[in-house]
């Protein structure tokens, strides 16, 4: 088969149902390289049914095609697997889960607000504290002023080695953009790093090591890591960066080191191993019912791109009129982006990744536009989460 056909697997000891028909699933994620995607990949299970599907390409100049069992960074869905391994630290009783931050890391936040914002906090994007990532990279500045931003910065730090700590203090140092505890809250990746700096004064071991220990192998995943380095273990696909149109053509930054956002989201994962994390999660096999009870506890919290989420613990839910909740993440990373949400009783489960990031162009506002991408998309994410 050729290098834009749609390859395809069908698993399972049932018949096909209705609800989960390859078919329909081949010609979604055919739609999705139509529409524009170089390459796209996905999992979908109802059961134990498991449909895994993949069209386009890996690599634009040479023709090599896209598989499902590619390894792919998956952005921010990393921040699902460290609230994980807080909550596991919460139940061995390392952590308190409303105890103030500045009892684990008082050199991290001047004493008022260490005293103020709570772990909770952290996990759930309510701490008030602003993103760093507009400081750390100057050229681009935050949403929504994606206008005046440049991608000069992408190619300058692909293997500048960010310390935590450093970028924690620029968050810290931001202004304010709530108050603790205060709704709706903004997510801020400052967040996440500070829980990864947690882990590791709790368990005295890296914040890697311990969500590699305490997740990653509880899990069983065999294709997931949190990397040390700029590269992605084969196989993978290469990652290509529009910038909003300002990359023409879109450039390959598979090739990163991702320590500029760590344990928010270096995270690097298979659609299979996605599937099967958060199954486990939602049975209660990698923290307890009752800390997965704390995760799905939500707050409204304003995205990067401006819209009003619920957010949970490292994880939030999605919900379409009228059918049934979903919970999960999205991630994006350079040229990557991907999202794996699972039904509530745990029985579907959807994991796609796709090879290209910020395909929108903006209009003169600063806004992206709206692309065929994004039908093909929503339209995949349809099929595949409500057949």
């Amino acid at each position: 088969m050729g290098a834009r056909t749609c390859r395809r697997a069908w698993e399972g000891t049932h018949a096909v149902s209705d609800s989960l028909d390859p078919e329909e699933l081949n010609a979604a994620v055919e739609n999705v390289r139509r529409a524009g995607i170089p390459g796209v990949f996905a999992e979908v299970r109802d059961g134990d049914q498991v449909w895994r599907g993949a069209a386009g390409v890996a690599d634009v100049t040479g023709g090599r095609p896209v598989g499902a069992d590619m390894r792919h960074r998956v952005g921010s869905i990393t921040k699902t697997f460290t609230a994980a391994a807080v909550l596991r630290q919460v139940e061995q009783g390392r952590i308190v889960l409303d105890a103030p931050i500045g009892r684990y890391l008082p050199e991290m936040l001047p004493r008022e607000r260490g005293d103020a914002v709570t772990v909770r906090m952290l996990l759930n994007h309510t701490s008030g504290l602003a993103e760093y990532l507009p400081h750390a990279y100057p050229s681009l500045k935050a949403f929504p002023a994606l206008a005046d931003t440049g991608p000069q910065s992408l190619d300058d730090h692909r293997f500048t080695r960010f310390d935590p700590a450093e970028l924690i203090g620029l968050g810290v140092a931001a202004p304010p953009v709530g108050t603790p505890g205060g709704t709706p809250g903004l997510y801020s990746n400052t967040n996440y790093l500070l829980l990864g700096l947690l882990l590791e004064r709790v368990t005295g071991t890296t914040a890697e090591r311990c969500i590699t220990r305490d997740v990653i192998e509880r899990a069983g995943l065999r294709d997931t890591e949190l990397p040390t380095g700029p590269y992605v273990g084969e196989p993978h696909s290469r990652l290509y960066e529009s910038w909003f149109g300002m990359i023409d053509p879109p450039r390959d930054y598979s090739v990163f080191d991702m320590s500029w956002v760590g344990p928010s989201a270096s995270l690097i994962s298979t659609v299979s191993d996605l599937n099967r994390f958060f199954g486990m999660l939602m049975a209660g096999e990698i923290v307890s019912p009752s800390s997965l009870g704390q995760m799905r506890r939500t707050v409204p919290v304003v995205s990067q791109e401006g819209r009003t989420i619920e957010y949970g613990l490292g994880l939030h839910p999605t919900r379409a009129p009228g059918q049934d909740t979903f919970w999960g993440h999205g991630g994006t990373a350079w040229g990557a982006g991907t999202l794996a949400v699972i039904s509530a009783d745990g029985r579907r489960r959807m994991a796609i990744a796709v090879n290209l990031q910020r395909w929108n162009v903006l209009d003169s506002s600063g806004r992206p536009q709206p692309h065929p991408i994004d039908d093909a998309l929503a339209a995949f994410h349809r099929v595949a989460m409500y057949g």
